[in-house]
């Protein structure tokens, strides 16, 4: 279910991705570029992380932009990621402090959020409308588990589940280890598929492709997006992988 690759929309000063999902309309989500901020240099222009090198007054400057392009109900609730699976329950503090790589949430009005610059953003919302969530799924915590225990979290039934994967470093791009390959094929022998041959020992890895196939083991078949490379696109994405000293973009999700 990935259809066609969207096309950027305005959004007062920022250029944004809009889920292609079938989501009920009280759910609200986007994903940013790095279009439309302050921030200079290696961080140009919508640096969103504050953990980065930034400056703090132009990571402040630009979250606020966000805030105000998109309209939120609240402040993000923003994580501090560590690349494993721990998924909290989302509140209503700008700086929780709280380390995890999910939030979920059932009340409206609470902005779930995950920072990437290559790592696969993953948004949740359940046929009616009532829990979301979102997950942030690099490959460590994507063989972890992140996924499975961000569904779990949500305590629906997984076919009643919609996710959508957001923009990531693409298969023709991400270069792996055999042992990273092995770590998925120990899980799930059809992983195979999600990876191709490349230099010598190494592997090239379908991050989107390995969530998909994580999700549907789970009963999850309402799966979109997926479209994005971030690695290939430097004028719209922030790529860890490709520059080092990077910035942040944020995919956020919230229910009215």
């Amino acid at each position: 279910m990935s259809g066609a690759v969207p096309s950027l929309v305005q959004r007062g000063a920022l250029a944004l991705i809009v889920p292609d999902w079938p989501a009920p309309p009280s759910v609200r989500a986007a994903a940013t570029t790095r279009l439309g901020g302050v921030s200079a240099g290696a961080y140009a222009r919508l640096n969103l992380g504050d953990h980065v090198g930034d400056d703090p007054a132009a990571v402040a400057a630009n979250r606020r932009r966000l805030a105000e392009s998109l309209a939120l109900p609240a402040a993000p609730y923003w994580l501090r990621q560590v690349h494993g699976t721990g998924v909290v329950r989302a509140g209503r503090a700008e700086s929780p402090s709280v380390e995890a790589d999910g939030s979920w949430t059932d009340e409206a009005g609470v902005v779930c959020v995950v920072g990437t610059a290559d790592c696969l953003p993953v948004l949740f919302c359940d046929a009616n409308g009532s829990r979301i969530a979102a997950a942030h799924a690099g490959w460590r915590g994507l063989a972890a588990g992140v996924l499975e225990t961000t569904v779990g979290a949500l305590g629906v039934p997984p076919e009643r589940l919609l996710a959508w994967l957001g923009p990531a470093i693409g298969a023709t791009a991400f270069e792996v280890g055999p042992e990273v390959r092995e770590r998925f094929l120990d899980v799930d022998p059809s992983a195979a598929a999600a990876f191709c041959r490349g230099r010598d020992d190494r592997w090239l890895a379908d991050l989107a492709q390995l969530a998909r196939l994580r999700l549907r083991r789970l009963g999850v078949t309402g799966i979109w997006g997926g479209h994005w490379c971030t690695a290939g696109d430097p004028a719209r994405f922030f790529s860890y992988r490709r520059d080092g000293v990077t910035g942040r973009m944020a995919t956020l999700i919230w229910r009215t």
